[in-house]
């Protein structure tokens, strides 16, 4: 027998993605207006304030581009190179990848055993931190 089966929906034949059954009669609300989901610009503005939302909107981000390169020769002149902190994100996200993989694994683990992941730390030596 599946320990899993309990959990998994009953199946009723084929699904469309993104389609569901609504009852008769509810369908009515969804014949309104196309509404965008980008804010319109406010009729009272002026396109010279727009323009100068800009206008500040480049000062910031130059900005920032300064205080970033500051940053960055900071790093160099502390003996730090690009390509070691490229490596050493390339291995965070490898890491990050294997400890997703187990932490799925030890969840499915407890389902199987009706236990928490919690209660399975000891069993493999893991700390709660790891």
């Amino acid at each position: 027998m599946d320990p899993l089966a309990p959990l998994n929906p009953l199946i009723r034949g084929p699904r469309t993605p993104g389609l569901r059954r609504i009852e008769p009669g509810l369908t009515r609300s969804c014949r309104g207006a196309f509404r965008s989901p980008r804010p319109s610009p406010k009729s009272g503005q002026a396109d010279g304030s727009s323009e100068e939302s800009l206008h500040l909107d480049i000062q910031k981000l130059k900005e920032k581009r300064d205080m970033l390169d500051e940053e960055i020769s900071q790093f160099i002149s502390e003996g730090y190179s690009v390509d070691e902190l490229e490596d050493h994100i390339t291995q965070l996200h490898e890491y990050n990848d294997i400890k997703d993989v187990g932490q799925m694994l030890m969840g499915k683990l407890a389902v199987i055993r009706g236990v928490t992941t919690k209660e399975l730390y000891p069993e493999f030596g893991l700390d709660m931190n790891d």
